[in-house]
């Protein structure tokens, strides 16, 4: 296939201070790699806003196109494991941090991270789940191999409305669990039940300055940290497991040993970016499978193209977007 000269990608600079927007590139201008795809769809994650905004430090070199995650086909291989036309996805894996990320009508990759498109779900599919839904599925499968069952009681999702927590809502409820959702957004009650949340529980009624309460939970994910991981690590039932995937309030752990050592509680950490390869697999097998959400369409609250991004990280980062944001690169 014939690449034209150039083509738009959103790219984020430091010198002169911190800037981005919609610029033209060529092919040699992106970050060596065997894989060239068409872009057909990225995403946005609260990581994306901070590095396209410059309010976190996330990238590690400049200038670099933004987004974490990308979907598309094939244009052109080096590596004989991918061939013109293959539906293929990348998330994380360095992408927006050390080399060009998804912000680009094409992209160049590394094919040690290329995954082929599972054939359950659509390349659209694979960008509404993305970062958000490989970090849910991996606390899940983290979980599951700690002996997490549904009778341990329900699983919390705390930070519930955010692209992590909606996905872990659909994701854990499929797979067979009841799952209690901790929000502070008391509108978006009827959503949450809506993807799965048999409860729906504002963040007061969670928290908790004792090191250790009644049992509450059989286990959940966090994504807010501070406070609210301490709370819920206080409130899980014994040989329960807590998976932390996220800081939206603090990175700080004010909490004591005692949910570990009296109740056999355990803390999972969640690192989605750069998970191993078969890990990943794995992963993305599960979300193509039986624990693929059955939500996805309300999950997908939002739409953009390049040009939208700067609107879509603002509204995100003053905490007025709820679900997935998808970016777009082409029709349906």
């Amino acid at each position: 296939m014939t690449l034209p000269s150039t083509f738009d990608a959103f790219r984020i600079h430091t010198e002169g201070g911190h800037r981005s927007g919609v610029e033209p590139l060529r092919l040699d201008d992106l970050s060596p790699g065997e894989v060239v795809i068409r872009t057909a769809y990225s995403s946005v994650n609260f990581k994306d806003a901070l590095a396209g905004t410059g309010e976190g430090r996330i990238l590690r070199a400049f200038p670099l196109v933004g987004g974490i995650d990308v979907a598309g086909h094939v244009v052109a291989s080096t590596d004989p494991a991918f061939r013109e036309g293959d539906a293929v996805l990348v998330t994380g894996c360095g992408l927006s941090e050390t080399r060009d990320g998804g912000y680009s009508e094409y992209a160049r990759l590394e094919a040690r991270w290329v995954v082929p498109l599972p054939a359950q779900l659509t390349l659209r599919e694979s960008m509404v789940l993305g970062t958000a839904g490989f970090t849910a599925a991996l606390a899940l499968l983290r979980m599951s191999e700690n002996r997490q069952l549904p009778a341990l009681g329900p699983l919390a999702v705390t930070g519930a409305t955010g692209g992590v927590g909606s996905l872990a809502i659909d994701i854990f409820s499929r797979a067979g669990y009841e799952v209690h959702a901790i929000s502070g957004k008391a509108d978006q009650a009827g959503y949450l039940r809506a993807i799965g949340a048999s409860e729906v529980l504002p963040r007061d009624a969670l928290q908790t300055t004792r090191p250790m309460e009644s049992t509450r939970f059989g286990g959940g994910l966090d994504n807010v940290g501070g406070p609210m991981l301490a709370s819920l690590l206080a409130q899980t039932a014994p040989y329960g497991n807590v998976a932390s995937a996220g800081l939206a309030a603090s990175h700080a752990l004010d909490a004591t040993v005692m949910p570990f050592i009296i109740r056999g509680v355990s803390l999972l950490g969640v690192a989605s970016a750069g998970t191993a390869r078969d890990i990943r697999d794995e992963v993305w097998r599960r979300l193509a499978g039986e624990w693929k959400p059955r939500h996805l369409d309300l999950i997908c609250t939002r739409e953009a193209t390049l040009a939208g991004l700067p609107d879509v990280f603002a509204t995100m980062l003053a905490g007025g977007s709820h679900g997935r944001t998808l970016v777009t690169f082409e029709p349906g």
